[in-house]
């Protein structure tokens, strides 16, 4: 069979003979992929009906969403669909889309949906009846405005397919009830596609006692071999590997081989390949670092025992002292200074762990009846928790409250493009991720389903900003740059916390409201005192098509409105990595800079594969300047910006070239840290691209 498609794809990487790019190419690539390969395996209908009778009785189509909606309907939102003509920008976006997301049949060797039979089965899917959020939703997805996470849009109008959701977190507590719970709890969420994050800073650590007999802990190593092993057994139907991270805070006394486990020469018995790590790093650790002390390492047993309260829900910075001078809780030192040095050691060896900056985190959070302690898979998802209680046969007494990554990200550039419209389309993208929050149903995990029904939050993340600046003639590491991110963000806020009270209005305000940062005023007050509208021609021009910018009037008056109807959601934004979505949309990855004007990436049987950078051309090429040769202080500037209007995270990486040491390292962490950074996900070195030796990328956010 012929491939033209894969040399075509080939000569964009390579200049013609008069040292210009080929990236015309990779149109053609996009064609001959499907005239060679496409065209001939998907299964020919004759009409939308015998398509759908085929589908639904099949059981590849859930008639159930269909039987939502009259046929006449349905025939109407296919050729609405249809009608946008759409192309893919790229060979990797087709190749990607037919990999990962059009659904095959049973043997896998023919496709039954394009990409517009994919993306109105979602928006019926999501709509759950309602007509015009259909059309809408056929039209912000059609227009690349709006891609909803892998989870949302392999799933969505599906039957006994995966969860809609990209993600989880869940805590376990100091006893063996909540670790096989927790454990059960992974397995079941990791075979519905979900990656999951599990916060172990509660175990009591290594030689700790158990019922007042000395020695007899194993601590957290022992369950992350559990964990592991978990995960590498539950896939989604074979679909995706299942994937797992943990969370430990640094002040825990494992904290040192809870790091060696990712050391390249580590025994065996302690090796962790597969699980991704994450240390919680408080103020005080910098703190003792930048003075060149020592830092306590408290038993999380002893602390809970002295306080009340676990380990995970107490501000080490907060209560540092009395800790360090209470008798009765255990301690071990280490010097400051040598975990920051071993993180940094652990993070050039193997990209991990993320750093997750507690107290920042904290500070900014709204929702100030719980407390933030650990992340996700990807670093951006920051919400509170609550502990559960469990009776020896692992039935709950006390729910507690664990999360789930409602996830879906704009395209920033397509966003711009249909800027008068800017709020609308922020509103469908609301809509459509809380569809996912509020029809997520996973029983086999009720702290999951109990922290939905609760908080309904929702991460609205971005995508393309690099994209976007590169054909507007704007450098990532420019003033500019910095002030489109400002206002750019405080604007998506903006309108989403108005969606958000539309909804408190008709359907009430989530459990806790009252409680909050929101509901007595303080969360927007830095709008108040702080202008977030354009100030140079060049930003004014390119939002010159919005109607209106809120100023300080605006946001004062949003906040009473917050304050008088409440919220329907507690969060709402957050910035996920992207990867396969953002190929698919045609898009730069999240919001960091490009690795390479022309992306190189591998793909099983196909081998090497190309990817241009949106709009790549001989005049946008010098603003594709890569993340590598940016380095990570402006990086982390452009991320401030952002991160000022995120009420969660958003999922930093850190690039560096290959002349880069740990110090270089250290000195990027504690430059975030000022900044305001809440976490930071993985570190890269340059040399570790160019030998294709890349750590693995979540599998959960990107995907």
């Amino acid at each position: 069979m012929s491939q033209s498609y894969l040399a075509l794809n080939a000569e964009l990487n390579l200049f013609d003979a008069e040292g210009n790019l080929q990236v015309h190419k990779d149109k053609e690539a996009a064609k001959a992929f499907f005239l060679e390969h496409v065209n001939q395996n998907t299964v020919f209908f004759h009409s939308l009906e015998e398509k759908v009778r085929y589908m639904t009785s099949h059981g590849y189509w859930d008639a159930e969403v269909l039987d939502k909606y009259s046929f006449g309907f349905v025939k109407d939102v296919f050729k609405q669909a249809y009608r946008y003509k759409f192309r893919f920008d790229s060979f990797v976006g087709a190749y990607k889309f037919y990999k990962s997301y059009a659904l095959k049949n049973f043997k896998g060797d023919r496709y039954l949906e394009r990409f517009e039979d994919r993306v109105a089965m979602v928006a019926l899917a999501l709509a759950d009846g309602n007509k015009q959020q259909v059309v809408n939703f056929v039209s912000t997805m059609m227009l690349g405005i709006f891609q909803p996470a892998t989870p949302t849009f392999l799933n969505a109008g599906r039957p006994d397919a995966g969860e809609l959701v990209s993600c989880f977190l869940l805590r376990l507590e100091d006893n063996m009830e909540s670790i096989g719970r927790g454990i059960n709890s992974a397995l079941q969420l990791s075979k519905r596609g979900g990656g999951v994050a599990l916060l172990l800073s509660n175990l009591r650590e290594a030689g700790a006692p158990i019922k007042h007999i000395e020695n007899q802990s194993s601590g957290v190593i022992p369950v992350m071999k559990l964990l592991e092993d978990a995960f590498s057994y539950a896939n989604q139907l074979g679909a995706r590997q299942g994937a797992g991270a943990v969370y430990l805070n640094a002040h825990h006394p494992d904290i040192l081989s809870f790091l060696d486990t990712k050391r390249e020469n580590a025994d065996e018995k302690i090796r962790i390949k597969s699980l991704s790590l994450g240390v919680v790093v408080p103020d005080i650790t910098f703190e003792l670092a930048r003075e060149n002390k020592d830092m306590y390492l408290f038993s999380p047993y002893d602390v809970e025992r002295e306080l009340g309260k676990p380990f995970a829900d107490v501000s080490i910075t907060e209560h540092y002292t009395e800790l360090s001078e209470n008798p009765r809780i255990r301690k071990t030192k280490i010097s400051a200074r040598r975990l920051f040095q071993t993180i940094a050691e652990i993070q050039f060896e193997s990209g991990y762990p993320y750093l997750m900056f507690e107290d920042t985190v904290n500070r900014a959070n709204p929702i100030t009846f719980g407390r933030i302690n650990m992340s996700n898979l990807c670093s951006e998802i920051l919400q509170i928790n609550q502990p559960s209680q469990m009776s020896d046969d692992l039935t709950y007494t006390q729910v507690g409250t664990d999360i789930s990554c409602n996830l879906g990200s704009l395209n920033i550039q397509r966003m711009m493009e249909h800027c008068e419209a800017f709020g609308g389309y922020v509103s469908d993208a609301v809509r459509m991720l809380t569809a996912v929050s509020t029809s997520t149903n996973i029983e086999s995990v009720p702290t999951v389903e109990e922290g939905n029904r609760r908080m309904r939050s929702i991460g609205l993340g971005q995508m393309n900003l690099h994209g976007f600046f590169a054909n507007n003639g704007i450098h990532y590491d420019s003033a500019e740059a910095w002030e489109f991110t400002r206002v750019y963000f405080a604007l998506v806020r903006y309108h989403a916390l108005q969606e958000s009270v539309k909804m408190a209005k008709q359907h009430g305000e989530f459990i806790g409201f009252h409680k909050t940062d929101y509901a007595n005023g303080k969360a927007l007050e830095w709008y108040l005192e702080n202008d977030c509208t354009p100030q140079t021609v060049k930003v004014k021009t390119l939002f010159q098509d919005i109607d209106h910018i809120p100023d300080a009037d605006d946001w004062a008056a949003l906040s009473r409105d917050i304050q008088h109807y409440g919220l329907f959601h507690s969060y709402l934004l957050a910035v996920p990595p992207t990867g396969n979505i953002s190929y698919v949309n045609g898009s730069t990855a999240s919001i960091h800079p490009v690795t390479a004007p022309v992306e190189i990436r591998k793909e099983g049987k196909l081998g090497r594969v190309y990817y241009p950078a949106p709009g790549l051309s001989e005049e946008t090429l010098p603003y594709y300047r890569d993340a590598y040769e940016i380095g990570p202080e402006p990086i982390i500037d452009l991320y401030a910006e952002a991160t000022r209007h995120t009420d969660q995270g958003l999922s930093l990486t850190l690039f560096f070239r290959d002349t880069a040491t740990t110090r270089d390292i250290n000195r990027a962490q504690v430059y975030a840290w000022k900044k305001g950074i809440k976490t930071i996900y993985y570190v890269r070195l340059r040399q570790a691209a160019l030998e294709g030796t890349n750590v693995e990328e979540c599998v959960s956010c990107t995907l």
